[in-house]
Protein backbone atom coordinates (compact mmCIF):
# COMPACT_ATOMS: atom_id res chain seq x y z
CA UNK A 1 0.00 0.00 0.00
CA UNK A 2 1.44 3.64 -0.82
CA UNK A 3 1.20 4.76 2.78
CA UNK A 4 3.19 1.71 4.05
CA UNK A 5 5.70 2.26 1.57
CA UNK A 6 6.37 5.81 2.63
CA UNK A 7 6.22 4.86 6.46
CA UNK A 8 8.68 2.26 5.32
CA UNK A 9 11.08 4.40 3.31
CA UNK A 10 12.04 8.03 4.68
CA UNK A 11 13.48 9.20 1.57
CA UNK A 12 10.38 9.03 -0.45
CA UNK A 13 8.47 10.82 2.48
CA UNK A 14 10.79 13.77 2.61
CA UNK A 15 10.45 13.94 -1.22
CA UNK A 16 7.34 13.41 -1.37
CA UNK A 17 6.35 16.74 1.24
CA UNK A 18 9.04 18.66 -0.88
CA UNK A 19 7.35 18.50 -3.83
CA UNK A 20 3.73 18.85 -2.12
CA UNK A 21 5.53 21.86 0.11
CA UNK A 22 6.53 23.51 -3.23
CA UNK A 23 3.25 22.51 -4.76
CA UNK A 24 1.58 24.51 -1.79
CA UNK A 25 4.31 27.42 -1.98
CA UNK A 26 2.61 28.12 -5.17
CA UNK A 27 -0.60 28.42 -3.93
CA UNK A 28 0.28 30.64 -0.58
CA UNK A 29 1.37 33.15 -3.01
CA UNK A 30 -2.14 33.39 -4.05
CA UNK A 31 -2.98 33.81 -0.37
CA UNK A 32 -0.47 36.33 0.35
CA UNK A 33 -1.61 38.83 -2.58
CA UNK A 34 -5.38 38.03 -2.21
CA UNK A 35 -6.34 37.07 1.26
CA UNK A 36 -5.97 41.23 2.20
CA UNK A 37 -7.67 42.17 -0.60
CA UNK A 38 -10.57 39.87 0.11
CA UNK A 39 -10.56 41.08 3.54
CA UNK A 40 -10.06 44.94 2.42
CA UNK A 41 -13.46 44.28 0.60
CA UNK A 42 -15.15 42.67 3.09
CA UNK A 43 -14.52 45.51 5.38
CA UNK A 44 -15.98 47.94 2.65
CA UNK A 45 -18.77 46.79 2.47
CA UNK A 46 -19.82 45.70 6.36
CA UNK A 47 -18.46 49.57 6.79
CA UNK A 48 -21.10 50.80 4.33
CA UNK A 49 -23.81 48.54 5.61
CA UNK A 50 -22.96 50.28 9.48
CA UNK A 51 -23.14 53.77 8.06
CA UNK A 52 -26.03 53.12 5.64
CA UNK A 53 -24.53 54.00 2.42
CA UNK A 54 -25.56 52.63 -0.97
CA UNK A 55 -23.84 49.36 -1.91
CA UNK A 56 -20.75 49.48 -4.44
CA UNK A 57 -21.68 47.92 -7.77
CA UNK A 58 -21.24 44.67 -8.21
CA UNK A 59 -17.45 43.41 -8.55
CA UNK A 60 -15.82 40.46 -10.25
CA UNK A 61 -15.34 37.41 -8.70
CA UNK A 62 -12.52 37.67 -6.81
CA UNK A 63 -11.54 34.73 -4.01
CA UNK A 64 -8.42 32.73 -3.68
CA UNK A 65 -9.99 30.52 -7.00
CA UNK A 66 -10.84 32.89 -9.26
CA UNK A 67 -10.11 34.60 -11.36
CA UNK A 68 -6.75 32.58 -12.98
CA UNK A 69 -3.90 34.67 -12.05
CA UNK A 70 -2.49 37.38 -14.15
CA UNK A 71 0.31 39.76 -14.77
CA UNK A 72 -0.30 42.69 -12.57
CA UNK A 73 1.57 44.87 -15.22
CA UNK A 74 0.09 43.47 -18.62
CA UNK A 75 -2.90 41.43 -17.37
CA UNK A 76 -1.05 38.38 -19.07
CA UNK A 77 -3.18 35.37 -17.74
CA UNK A 78 -0.81 32.52 -16.65
CA UNK A 79 -0.82 29.71 -18.50
CA UNK A 80 -0.34 26.07 -16.68
CA UNK A 81 3.22 25.85 -17.62
CA UNK A 82 4.32 29.52 -17.07
CA UNK A 83 3.10 28.72 -12.90
CA UNK A 84 5.03 25.34 -12.40
CA UNK A 85 6.65 26.09 -9.17
CA UNK A 86 10.57 27.43 -9.34
CA UNK A 87 10.53 25.55 -12.72
CA UNK A 88 8.41 27.60 -14.64
CA UNK A 89 10.44 31.29 -13.14
CA UNK A 90 13.61 29.83 -14.02
CA UNK A 91 11.99 28.95 -17.46
CA UNK A 92 10.96 32.31 -18.01
CA UNK A 93 13.99 33.60 -16.86
CA UNK A 94 11.98 36.25 -13.99
CA UNK A 95 10.25 37.37 -16.77
CA UNK A 96 6.31 37.51 -17.69
CA UNK A 97 5.71 36.01 -21.02
CA UNK A 98 3.34 38.67 -21.93
CA UNK A 99 5.06 42.15 -21.39
CA UNK A 100 8.74 40.81 -20.05
CA UNK A 101 8.47 42.52 -16.99
CA UNK A 102 10.79 41.23 -14.08
CA UNK A 103 8.63 39.05 -11.84
CA UNK A 104 9.09 39.79 -8.04
CA UNK A 105 11.52 36.80 -6.83
CA UNK A 106 9.43 36.86 -3.72
CA UNK A 107 7.53 34.02 -5.93
CA UNK A 108 9.97 31.29 -5.86
CA UNK A 109 11.61 32.17 -2.95
CA UNK A 110 8.03 31.44 -0.65
CA UNK A 111 7.82 28.29 -2.67
CA UNK A 112 11.37 27.42 -2.03
CA UNK A 113 10.92 27.71 2.00
CA UNK A 114 7.71 26.18 1.53
CA UNK A 115 9.33 23.26 -0.08
CA UNK A 116 12.45 23.03 2.17
CA UNK A 117 10.50 23.78 5.36
CA UNK A 118 8.25 20.53 4.16
CA UNK A 119 11.10 18.67 3.42
CA UNK A 120 12.43 19.12 6.80
CA UNK A 121 9.45 18.00 8.88
CA UNK A 122 8.79 15.37 6.80
CA UNK A 123 12.82 14.10 7.89
CA UNK A 124 12.12 15.62 11.54
CA UNK A 125 8.90 13.42 12.28
CA UNK A 126 8.59 10.81 10.16
CA UNK A 127 5.67 9.46 8.61
CA UNK A 128 2.96 9.68 10.87
CA UNK A 129 0.01 12.74 12.01
CA UNK A 130 2.99 14.61 13.59
CA UNK A 131 4.63 15.45 10.35
CA UNK A 132 1.08 16.12 8.65
CA UNK A 133 0.06 18.58 11.20
CA UNK A 134 2.99 20.70 11.60
CA UNK A 135 3.04 20.61 7.58
CA UNK A 136 -0.46 22.60 8.29
CA UNK A 137 0.71 24.70 11.07
CA UNK A 138 4.31 25.45 9.08
CA UNK A 139 2.48 26.89 6.02
CA UNK A 140 0.28 28.61 7.80
CA UNK A 141 2.96 30.11 9.83
CA UNK A 142 4.69 30.83 6.45
CA UNK A 143 1.53 32.51 5.07
CA UNK A 144 0.39 34.96 8.07
CA UNK A 145 3.96 36.04 7.97
CA UNK A 146 4.45 37.42 4.60
CA UNK A 147 1.06 38.68 4.88
CA UNK A 148 1.95 40.67 8.34
CA UNK A 149 5.44 41.92 6.75
CA UNK A 150 2.99 43.41 4.22
CA UNK A 151 0.07 45.09 5.92
CA UNK A 152 0.92 44.89 9.12
CA UNK A 153 -2.32 42.48 9.33
CA UNK A 154 -2.27 38.81 10.99
CA UNK A 155 -5.52 37.75 9.49
CA UNK A 156 -8.00 35.75 12.01
CA UNK A 157 -9.03 34.00 9.26
CA UNK A 158 -5.77 32.15 9.24
CA UNK A 159 -5.12 32.36 12.87
CA UNK A 160 -8.02 31.24 14.94
CA UNK A 161 -8.82 27.94 12.44
CA UNK A 162 -5.22 26.99 13.33
CA UNK A 163 -5.74 27.57 17.27
CA UNK A 164 -8.56 25.35 17.17
CA UNK A 165 -6.82 22.96 15.22
CA UNK A 166 -3.85 23.40 17.88
CA UNK A 167 -6.31 22.00 20.36
CA UNK A 168 -7.87 19.49 18.87
CA UNK A 169 -4.42 17.81 17.57
CA UNK A 170 -3.69 18.16 21.43
CA UNK A 171 -6.51 16.56 22.56
CA UNK A 172 -5.35 13.38 21.20
CA UNK A 173 -1.64 14.21 22.35
CA UNK A 174 0.09 14.91 19.56
CA UNK A 175 2.61 17.45 20.48
CA UNK A 176 1.73 18.23 24.55
CA UNK A 177 -1.10 17.40 26.53
CA UNK A 178 -4.45 18.86 26.06
CA UNK A 179 -4.09 20.66 29.49
CA UNK A 180 -0.59 21.85 28.51
CA UNK A 181 -2.59 23.07 25.36
CA UNK A 182 -5.07 25.07 26.71
CA UNK A 183 -2.92 27.01 29.37
CA UNK A 184 -0.64 27.57 26.83
CA UNK A 185 -3.27 29.29 24.75
CA UNK A 186 -4.52 30.81 27.95
CA UNK A 187 -1.16 32.38 28.94
CA UNK A 188 0.05 33.15 25.40
CA UNK A 189 -3.10 35.70 24.90
CA UNK A 190 -2.85 37.12 28.31
CA UNK A 191 0.71 37.32 28.28
CA UNK A 192 0.68 40.13 25.57
CA UNK A 193 -2.15 41.22 26.12
CA UNK A 194 -1.13 42.14 29.19
CA UNK A 195 2.38 44.24 27.73
CA UNK A 196 -0.16 46.01 25.37
CA UNK A 197 -2.06 47.92 27.85
CA UNK A 198 1.11 48.42 30.19
CA UNK A 199 2.81 49.89 27.14
CA UNK A 200 0.06 52.27 26.18
CA UNK A 201 -0.91 53.20 29.98
CA UNK A 202 2.65 54.00 30.29
CA UNK A 203 3.46 55.64 26.94
CA UNK A 204 -0.26 56.02 25.71
CA UNK A 205 0.91 54.48 22.27
CA UNK A 206 -0.22 51.25 20.71
CA UNK A 207 2.88 48.84 21.15
CA UNK A 208 1.83 45.84 19.07
CA UNK A 209 -1.51 44.59 17.21
CA UNK A 210 -4.11 42.29 18.32
CA UNK A 211 -3.47 40.23 16.19
CA UNK A 212 0.34 39.49 18.29
CA UNK A 213 -2.21 38.20 20.86
CA UNK A 214 -3.57 35.69 19.18
CA UNK A 215 -0.90 34.43 17.16
CA UNK A 216 1.27 33.36 20.99
CA UNK A 217 -2.14 32.34 21.74
CA UNK A 218 -2.21 29.79 18.74
CA UNK A 219 1.49 28.54 19.29
CA UNK A 220 0.42 28.04 22.87
CA UNK A 221 -2.09 25.54 21.60
CA UNK A 222 0.57 23.69 19.77
CA UNK A 223 3.15 23.36 21.92
CA UNK A 224 1.51 24.45 25.58
CA UNK A 225 2.87 27.08 28.14
CA UNK A 226 5.79 25.12 28.06
CA UNK A 227 7.30 26.94 24.68
CA UNK A 228 6.14 30.55 25.81
CA UNK A 229 9.20 31.72 27.83
CA UNK A 230 11.38 30.76 24.80
CA UNK A 231 8.89 32.16 22.23
CA UNK A 232 8.80 35.45 23.74
CA UNK A 233 12.23 35.59 24.18
CA UNK A 234 13.41 34.24 20.80
CA UNK A 235 11.20 36.45 18.95
CA UNK A 236 11.91 39.63 21.20
CA UNK A 237 15.94 39.19 20.52
CA UNK A 238 15.60 38.16 16.68
CA UNK A 239 13.08 41.26 16.37
CA UNK A 240 15.28 43.76 18.22
CA UNK A 241 18.01 42.99 15.95
CA UNK A 242 16.60 42.51 12.50
CA UNK A 243 13.99 45.40 13.47
CA UNK A 244 17.37 47.65 13.64
CA UNK A 245 19.02 46.17 10.76
CA UNK A 246 15.72 46.84 8.18
CA UNK A 247 15.10 50.25 9.80
CA UNK A 248 18.81 51.43 8.72
CA UNK A 249 18.59 49.77 5.69
CA UNK A 250 14.98 51.93 5.11
CA UNK A 251 16.61 55.00 6.60
CA UNK A 252 13.84 54.84 8.83
CA UNK A 253 13.17 56.52 12.23
CA UNK A 254 12.64 54.26 14.78
CA UNK A 255 8.66 55.25 15.55
CA UNK A 256 8.25 53.40 12.20
CA UNK A 257 5.98 50.15 12.95
CA UNK A 258 7.32 46.97 12.47
CA UNK A 259 5.34 44.00 12.32
CA UNK A 260 6.30 41.34 15.11
CA UNK A 261 4.49 38.71 14.05
CA UNK A 262 7.19 37.01 11.45
CA UNK A 263 9.31 36.91 14.44
CA UNK A 264 6.68 35.12 16.77
CA UNK A 265 6.43 32.53 13.97
CA UNK A 266 9.94 31.69 13.40
CA UNK A 267 10.44 31.84 17.31
CA UNK A 268 7.85 29.84 17.79
CA UNK A 269 8.42 27.03 14.97
CA UNK A 270 12.03 26.77 16.99
CA UNK A 271 10.27 26.45 20.12
CA UNK A 272 8.34 23.69 19.04
CA UNK A 273 10.76 21.54 17.16
CA UNK A 274 14.30 22.55 19.35
CA UNK A 275 12.66 23.87 21.98
CA UNK A 276 14.01 20.78 24.63
CA UNK A 277 17.26 20.86 23.29
CA UNK A 278 17.44 24.74 23.63
CA UNK A 279 16.35 24.53 26.98
CA UNK A 280 18.29 21.80 28.11
CA UNK A 281 21.53 22.79 26.98
CA UNK A 282 21.23 26.23 28.61
CA UNK A 283 20.40 24.59 31.68
CA UNK A 284 23.42 22.36 31.69
CA UNK A 285 25.27 25.35 30.58
CA UNK A 286 24.29 27.45 33.66
CA UNK A 287 25.12 24.84 35.74
CA UNK A 288 21.34 23.81 36.72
Amino acid sequence: MPFQFLADNASAFVLLCALLGLLVGSFLNVVIYRLPIMLQRDWRVQAREVLDLPAEPQRATFNLLLPNSSCPHCGHEIRSWENIPLISYLLLRGRCAGCRVPISKRYPLVELTSGLLAAYIAWHFGFGWQAGAMLLLVWGLLAMSMIDADHQLLPDALVLPLLWLGLIVNHFGLFTSLDSALWGAIAGYLSLWSVYWLFRLITGKEGMGHGDFKLLAMLGAWGGWQILPLTVLLSSLVGAVLGMILLRLRGSDTGTPIPFGPYLAIAGLIALLWGDVITGSYLRIAGF
